[in-house]
């Protein structure tokens, strides 16, 4: 696997290096060597699987706060996604940014959100896949996000407004630097 940091601190593209013959291609998907040698958490707590029936369904931001913060492992299997990461670590040199990017099944790569920042994504076709790996278990109470169309961070969409999202993703409140 090649990892390449993003321009948020610890936030990661992991670039599967495949095996491919006749019979089809293999990559390793997690490494806990690899993975604990660019800093990211090798704790595989929980693996969810979100299923996506349409394009332009959002899910997010999310996030858990201390100490609860999970870290989170994502690979898409099937669609695509534009994917939105906020680094919400006060400590952190990047606190505040957020970047974003497009995710394929051909590209062969997952990316990886550290504890402490914030994730969403936006399906860009019907049926889309995302498998992650997170390092923490959910935690209700730890819950927290942030509404897509927060004016603070001025979001750089595909789209302006999703078809489809939930009513607790569009009912998150304005963000504040003290929340």
């Amino acid at each position: 696997m090649k990892f390449e940091e993003l321009d948020i601190k610890g936030a990661f593209l992991i670039h599967a290096e495949p095996f491919e013959d006749e019979r089809g291609v293999f990559r390793r998907n997690f490494c806990e060597k690899e993975f604990a040698e660019h800093g990211i958490a090798t704790t595989v707590a929980q693996a969810n699987i979100s299923e996506n029936k349409y394009k332009h369904t959002l899910r997010g931001f999310h996030y858990q706060v201390a100490p609860f913060g999970e870290s989170k492992t994502m690979t898409i299997i099937k669609g695509r996604i534009h994917d939105i990461i906020i680094d919400l670590r006060e400590d952190s040199s990047t606190y505040l940014e957020w970047i974003s990017f497009d995710l394929s099944p051909d590209q062969r790569t997952s990316f990886h959100v550290p504890a402490g920042c914030a994730n969403a994504f936006l399906t860009m076709e019907d049926n889309t896949l995302v498998h992650y790996y997170s390092s923490f278990p959910f935690t209700e109470n730890a819950e927290k996000g942030i509404r897509y169309n927060d004016p603070f961070f001025k979001f750089d969409w595909p789209i302006k407004v999703p078809q489809h999202i939930s009513v607790k993703d569009n009912s998150w409140p304005d963000f504040k630097l003290d929340s």
